[in-house]
């Protein structure tokens, strides 16, 4: 099966951008057309997230390359919600977008194979489809391989947290451990996984979220990982800029895939597209945001070079 980086490659090259867009659905978020008509309901909250995020789907599919639902909120809404989620997901899918699935899942032995088998590649191999999904390296190395093994064998990928963009995650990452901080022992283990699994284009079906906050050790992780696809959280909302993410790409403007949610998906209430736009038009509000995230990207980092 194809391989998944290289499969992101392609599809980076055909948009000629690295940004991904999440999708984060939140009920008091969304815009007055949407809204569920019943906010008490499980089922009607369900119904509107899968409105909307297919709305937001229909607007960046000729846009970017892949997009990022985020399990918990789908979660949130019990059986109706995660219908809700296999719906969007597939709905990307028929659009053309790579799906990464965000849920930080992990376990040891059986359990781990179980998450990775239900999540990872297309169906009917997986019922849920995610070409990639986030996972969680504290359980140890063992933990990792059964995730690793399923993306090999099916063409997906997987993207472990090495150093994150929240501010308590320096608590637990940055403790030193044999004269380094934990997440270059984290990002060691991720790079040795990357180098094993290596597509075409140089990278490997293991890859590291990264976050934009901590710029610095952004750019140090890329010289690290050299075959490590790098997840970039904390653009945009959580106050990283496009100069803080320059650091995680590649000499050819690959190496990263750059993701902003609330930003984009809900920028009809943020103030410079709300004057412009407001909540009945919404998804030219979405479509601005990603064009506007698109050019700054290619104005402050290396993937100016995709063009």
């Amino acid at each position: 099966m194809y391989h998944f980086a290289d499969r992101l490659i392609a599809a980076i090259r055909r948009c000629r951008n690295p940004v991904l867009v999440g999708l984060d659905p939140r009920a008091d978020s969304l815009p007055q057309g949407v809204q569920a008509a019943r906010p008490d309901d499980l089922q009607s909250v369900a119904d509107a997230y899968r409105t909307f995020c297919r709305g937001v789907i229909d607007v960046v599919a000729a846009l970017v390359p892949i997009v990022k639902p985020q399990a918990a909120f789908f979660e949130e809404l019990g059986p109706a919600g995660m219908v809700a989620l296999a719906d969007v997901i597939r709905h990307a899918h028929a659009r053309g977008l790579l799906v990464l699935l965000d849920g930080k899942r992990n376990d040891i032995g059986s359990t781990a194979t179980a998450y990775a088998r239900g999540y990872l590649g297309a169906p009917p191999a997986s019922p849920w489809g995610a070409d990639a999904l986030t996972v969680s390296p504290y359980l140890g190395d063992d933990s990792l391989e059964p995730f690793v093994d399923v993306a090999r064998q099916r063409g997906a990928g997987v993207f472990v947290l090495v150093k994150t963009s929240n501010p308590g995650g320096k608590q637990f990452q940055d403790l030193s451990a044999d004269g380094r901080p934990l997440y270059q022992h984290v990002a060691a283990l991720v790079e040795n996984l990357a180098s094993q699994t290596r597509g075409d284009g140089g990278y490997g079906a293991v890859g590291a979220v990264t976050g934009a906050t901590y710029p610095q050790q952004l750019a140090e992780l890329r010289g690290l990982m050299p075959h490590s696809w790098f997840l970039v959280p904390g653009y945009g909302a959580q106050g990283g800029t496009a100069r803080d993410v320059a650091g995680a790409f590649d000499a050819q403007g690959l190496g990263a895939i750059v993701n902003s949610s609330r930003a984009i998906i809900f920028a009809h209430s943020r103030k410079e597209y709300r004057e412009r736009f407001g909540d009945a038009r919404w998804q030219e509000a979405v479509e601005a945001a990603t064009r506007d995230m698109i050019a700054e990207l290619g104005s402050e980092t290396p993937a100016a070079k995709l063009n």
